[in-house]
C-alpha cells in the first residue's frame, strides 16, 4: 500500500493553468456513477471551485457519453488492499488513487490509448513517489501509473489500450509491491474515483468480466465476433459492434435464458467464451489470438492453437500471476478481455 501517493491540499508544480486536486471529498447521488464524486460535494462557494467542478463535469459528461465502448482495459491484476482506497487518508491530504496489490513484475498495462507524457520519479506529480508513467488520453483525460519496477516503453511513446507498458514494484514510499492507479479528468491533477471512473467505461478495476455495450468499436468487439463465430452467427469480422453484431449477441443470451440487452457482459461472457488447449483450431481460437495481441502478444491471428499460442497464454498467464498451465479458461478469458 502507498504510503504517500497523496492529492496535495495547496498549490503544487503543475503547468500553468491546471486545476488544482480537490481531495477528500465523498462521493454522492448519480455522480458518484459517473466516477464524478470527488467534484459532488466539499467544494467551497468560490468562483475558482465552481470552475473546477464544471470543467471536469464537462469533460466527464462528454467521456460517459461513450461508456463502455471498449476504449478502455483494465492496467493490473490483483486484489485491492485495506486502506489503499481512493480517498484515504494521507497525512495533509487524501490518497489520489486506488492501488492494486500483486508480486513485483506483475505486467502494467495502458488503460486507453495514448501518449506517454511523463516518465520520472512520481511522474513528475507532487506528493508521489516512486517510479511513475502519465500517460494523456485526450479530451482533458489522464492516467497515471505509480512505483513502477520497470519501464517498458519510452517517454513521447503512442500506446494503445491494453499495451504493457510496465511492471509492478515497491519503489517509493510503500509498504509492498502494487500499482497505484490514478484517472484524471478536465485537467492533469484533478483526480476522480478510479473505480468508478472506469466501471462508467465497462471496466473493472477489481479484476471482473468487461462490459461491452451496443456501438463500441475495437479489439473486443473483434473477440466477441469471432466467439460469435464460432457459434455459427456469420458475422462480419470488422470490430464494430452495430446493430448486427448486437442482434445476434441478443439471440444468442436468449438461447440461454438470459436478459437480451445486447451488453456482452459479467452474464453473457462466461457462456460465450470456450475452454482452449493446444490443438484446437477455429474462429475461437482466433479470438483468444486478438485477445493476446491486445495484450501484446504479437501473434499470428490465424485460428491454429500451436506451440505458438500457447506459449504466449502461458506469458500471459506468467506476468499476470494466474495458474500457468496453457489452458485459455474462463479466469484467463476474464482477465484478457476486462
Amino acid at each position: 500500500m502507498c504510503r504517500s501517493c497523496a492529492a496535495p491540499t495547496g498549490p503544487n508544480d503543475l503547468s500553468a493553468g491546471t486545476v488544482r486536486p480537490l481531495p477528500g471529498l465523498s462521493r454522492r447521488g448519480l455522480l458518484a456513477g459517473l466516477g464524478l464524486g470527488a467534484l459532488a460535494v466539499g467544494l467551497s462557494a468560490g468562483a475558482e471551485a465552481r470552475a473546477v467542478a464544471t470543467e471536469a463535469l464537462s469533460a466527464e459528461a462528454v467521456a460517459v457519453a461513450a461508456a463502455r465502448n471498449g476504449a478502455w482495459a483494465g492496467p493490473a491484476q490483483g486484489r485491492f488492499p485495506a486502506g489503499g482506497h481512493y480517498g484515504a487518508p494521507r497525512g495533509g491530504g487524501s490518497h489520489a488513487g486506488q492501488d492494486v496489490s500483486n508480486s513485483t513484475g506483475t505486467a502494467v498495462y495502458a488503460a486507453a490509448a495514448g501518449t506517454v507524457i511523463r516518465r520520472s520519479w512520481g511522474g513528475g506529480l507532487p506528493g508521489r513517489t516512486g517510479n511513475g508513467l502519465v500517460i494523456s488520453h485526450g479530451g482533458g483525460q489522464y492516467t497515471y501509473y505509480g512505483h513502477l519496477s520497470a519501464y517498458r516503453v519510452g517517454l513521447n511513446a503512442t500506446v494503445s489500450a491494453g499495451q504493457r507498458i510496465a511492471d509492478m514494484g515497491a519503489t517509493g514510499n510503500v509498504t509492498g509491491p502494487h500499482l497505484h492507479f490514478e484517472t484524471h479528468t478536465g485537467a492533469l491533477g484533478t483526480t476522480v474515483n478510479p473505480v468508478s471512473f472506469l466501471a462508467a467505461r465497462g471496466v473493472d478495476l477489481a479484476g471482473g468480466w468487461s462490459r461491452i455495450d451496443p456501438g463500441a468499436s475495437g479489439a473486443t468487439v473483434v473477440v466477441i465476433q469471432h466467439l460469435m463465430n464460432q457459434r455459427g452467427y456469420g458475422l462480419v469480422v470488422d470490430g464494430a459492434y452495430g446493430s448486427v453484431s448486437a442482434d445476434a449477441v441478443k439471440r444468442f443470451q436468449r438461447s440461454k435464458g438470459l436478459v437480451a440487452d445486447g451488453q456482452v457482459g459479467p452474464a453473457t461472457w462466461p457462456v460465450l467464451v470456450y475452454t482452449l488447449r493446444q490443438g484446437g483450431s477455429g474462429s475461437h481460437v482466433r479470438a483468444l489470438q486478438t485477445a493476446l495481441n491486445r495484450r501484446s502478444a504479437g501473434l499470428v491471428v490465424d485460428g491454429g492453437f500451436g506451440s505458438v499460442t500457447t506459449s504466449a497464454v502461458r506469458t500471459y498467464q506468467s506476468v499476470n500471476r494466474l495458474v500457468v498451465d496453457g489452458e485459455a479458461g474462463p479466469v484467463t478469458w476474464r482477465a484478457l478481455t476486462g
